[in-house]
């Protein structure tokens, strides 16, 4: 039985702001999240005014509502008053009940090429059970399987499942299975609330309970941390440390109910020896599978799973229960669809795959057979 997790980095649209990494985008993405926080206040006060004006600002939004990178979506009301001259803005709403609408990051079509080289990563790893990061949305992800796969001579998978999680950009995580390993129970936690009150998974950790062919149950976790991406300040990294210890809770109740078979994986976006994963590793006995003594990083000996695949760019895990771990008879990187960086040349890559807008994921897919 083989296991995979991939983050796909969207399969079909992915925000425009994510395509361009520049410093521009960066600072739009992180500046999206606040305009929205600051939308959701159910008083405006002459402060909050103030600021929804400078971020608009420096968005692109102040005079038009359709920017470079983002939107403003009104549905109803009135938020914002336009001088036909001049540079008196002036925000009207007083909150959150006098206007109806939001802040969106624009969408943009991912390379068809890179849509077809995501296909050709899946079919030849051909993983019985895959955990896929940043997916649009279930229709989405068994389009993709479907149609995609197809049309590359793949297999398209029987079982698909995602939930819509908390961000609201469609990157969330899901799961595909063969015909054969049928996904059972699932539970949700978009909901699981932090010290303050908020979600704690700025997307989600799903439970998905796969039964394979032999009558086994398995628990497979899938996690997307949240991002570095835009600015790793220190509200980043404690978000990505609570989910964590939220994780580590979710694995330990699974272990203590009598499920052995437990795998958490996915995009936890550090490196094992930060404070986050050494959260999770600490507070449960889950074991690397990249420290299993098959593990096989190809031609390229760096762990990263991300990039070049420098070994300080593992953000990627496969993190096992120790009766699942025991069972593991390879496990490896998958590069054929990543960019190997111009010279030298780091491993090799599809024939279609000439630059870097054509790499199926800036990923690396990572994978293991267990008994």
């Amino acid at each position: 039985m083989k296991i995979a997790s991939y983050n796909v980095e969207n399969l079909f649209d992915r925000a425009k702001a994510f395509n361009d990494d520049t410093p521009e985008a960066r600072r739009v993405i992180k500046l999206q999240a606040k305009l929205n926080e600051l939308f959701q206040k159910p008083v405006y006060e002459t402060s909050d005014k103030l600021r929804i004006l400078e971020i608009m600002e420096e968005t692109g939004l102040l005079k038009t509502n359709n920017a470079t990178y983002i939107l403003l979506r009104k549905i109803r009301g009135k938020l914002i008053k336009r001088p036909l001259s001049g540079n008196d803005y002036e925000i009207v709403a007083n909150g959150r009940a006098d206007w109806v609408g939001w802040a969106e990051l624009k969408m943009a079509p991912v390379n068809e090429v890179a849509v077809m080289n995501t296909g050709r990563v899946l079919r030849d790893v051909n993983a019985d059970i895959l955990a896929v990061v940043e997916a649009e949305n279930r229709i989405a992800l068994k389009q993709f399987s479907d149609y995609v796969l197809t049309q590359i001579d793949g297999k398209p998978y029987r079982n698909v499942m995602l939930i819509d999680g908390n961000d609201e950009r469609g990157i969330d995580v899901g799961l595909m299975t063969k015909n054969g390993f049928d996904i059972g129970l699932m539970r949700s936690h978009i909901n699981d609330p932090d010290s303050e009150g908020l979600p704690v998974y700025s997307r989600d950790c799903p439970e998905y309970c796969v039964r394979t062919p032999e009558g086994e149950d398995i628990w497979i976790l899938p996690n997307h941390f949240k991002s570095k991406f835009g600015g790793n300040d220190p509200a980043a990294q404690n978000m990505r440390q609570n989910q964590a210890i939220r994780t580590a809770e979710i694995y330990n109740r699974l272990i203590s109910d009598g499920f052995p078979n437990v795998a958490v994986l996915g995009d936890l976006n550090d490196t094992p020896d930060s404070m986050p994963i050494q959260k999770l590793l600490l507070g449960t006995d889950l074991q690397d599978v990249s420290t299993h003594p098959s593990f096989d990083t190809g031609t390229f000996p760096g762990n990263g799973t991300f990039g070049l695949g420098n070994d300080s760019d593992k953000i990627d895990y496969i993190l096992l229960s120790p009766a699942l771990y025991g069972r593991v008879t390879a496990s490896g990187l998958f590069r054929k669809g990543a960019w190997p960086g111009s010279r030298p040349v780091r491993w090799e890559v599809y024939h279609e795959l000439k630059k870097p807008i054509h790499a199926a994921s800036d990923h690396h897919l990572l994978w293991c057979e267990l008994r």
